[in-house]
């Protein structure tokens, strides 16, 4: 097995697109050799944990209303094209992730990890709820079949968090400065929602690879 690591954020549109696009290559290949772990990066790490206002957000971070619609007018039609279905309309807040990431963070010891953040793109993307809300959380750990009890616990709580800041912070350390990044066999990166074709080529390269040095 390769590991294939991935630096994410669930209110990144489009690291839910490049997952879309990761997943149709790996359905078509079911004994791929990928390993998958997600791994935290906050586009906002500086965010109030209350998060803001979305529009107020947007306008923020890209100059204007009119920047903003192209940007996300361009997401829309990525979105479309990789057949992803998105309300971005719908959506009302921006939370801070920090306690979506510990959520991942826990889903993985419990061998949930991508269904957890398959589950905070839908609750969020698709259903337009504050993913930094504690009871959403709740709702997402439950319908992946974590327990509600132990996780409220947790939130209550600050475990891990700081190993989250810690490990967002050396991301950016190692020149990561957006999202998603894969990174396959901790050696070569690839950023960006890439294409399922470009994914497809990855797999049956690497197989090729495993043949030749078998």
């Amino acid at each position: 097995m390769i590991k294939l690591d991935i630096l994410s954020d669930p209110i990144c549109p489009w690291c839910m697109i490049g997952k879309a696009n990761l997943d149709k290559a790996l359905a078509e290949v079911p004994d791929h050799p990928f390993t998958i772990e997600w791994h935290p990066f906050q586009l906002n790490p500086d965010m109030p944990a209350e998060g803001m206002d979305r529009r107020e957000y947007l306008e923020t971070k890209f100059g204007g209303p009119e920047n903003a619609v192209s940007v996300y007018g361009r997401i829309a039609d990525a979105a479309r094209e990789a057949g992803v279905i998105m309300d971005l309309d719908g959506i009302t807040r921006t939370p801070s992730t920090l306690n979506a990431h510990r959520l991942i963070h826990w889903g993985g010891l419990e061998g949930r990890q991508t269904a957890v953040v398959s589950a905070l793109f839908k609750a969020y993307f698709v259903d337009g709820k504050d993913i930094g809300d504690r009871d959403i959380l709740l709702d997402v750990a439950e319908s992946v079949e974590m327990d509600r009890d132990v996780v409220a616990r947790l939130l209550d709580g600050d475990a891990d968090a700081q190993d989250i800041r810690d490990r967002d912070a050396h991301a950016r350390e190692r020149g990561v400065s957006g999202v998603p990044t894969f990174v396959i066999a901790n050696q070569h990166v690839v950023p960006g929602a890439q294409p399922a074709e470009l994914w497809a080529q990855v797999i049956s390269d690497i197989a090729d690879q495993v043949k030749d040095s078998a």
